[in-house]
């Protein structure tokens, strides 16, 4: 039995000690916004926070995770989208298919609570997440437009 607290809400779940942490949200739990990309870590569409730290939960087992810690998806980074990075999201029109963003934005979210004005070299050695769409100008543009609080900064 695994005894796990997400998005604020505590779950009780009969499952393998060695289930990877993803498929107890996506099939246990029912939370889909948290994607299956590669189930190796390396492409970040499975991040979501476990105390506040983004985390790539495809190949964390769901026994690594203690019965107190917090885990966030992007259902609970906010509930109406109205977090800054979901807002510069918009904003920016960062998505194109959309499928690595959510953990994307986990990711990105992770960096602020961290480093609330990351320089592009921070926002490079820290966001790793793969989109395939090449999407990369425009997440690091509204991560640096999340961090100045929505207001556009000068290029230089």
């Amino acid at each position: 039995m695994a005894r796990l607290i997400i998005n604020s809400t505590p779950h009780e779940i009969e499952v393998d000690p060695d289930t990877p942490l993803l498929w107890v949200i996506r099939e246990q739990i029912g939370l889909t916004g948290t994607k299956y990309g590669c189930g190796v870590a390396a492409c970040g569409a499975c991040t979501v926070h476990i105390d506040g730290a983004a985390t790539r939960s495809c190949v964390l087992p769901v026994s690594a995770v203690g019965p107190d810690q917090q885990i966030t998806t992007i259902e609970g980074l906010s509930p109406d989208s109205s977090h800054p990075l979901q807002q510069a999201w918009l904003q920016l029109d960062v998505p194109q298919c959309g499928y690595c963003q959510a953990g994307m934005i986990m990711a990105a979210a992770g960096l602020l609570t961290q480093n609330p004005n990351p320089s592009d070299e921070d926002i490079n050695n820290e966001i790793t997440n793969i989109c395939r769409c090449g999407t990369y100008n425009r997440v690091r543009a509204a991560i640096k437009l999340a961090a100045n609080g929505g207001e556009a900064t000068q290029r230089g």
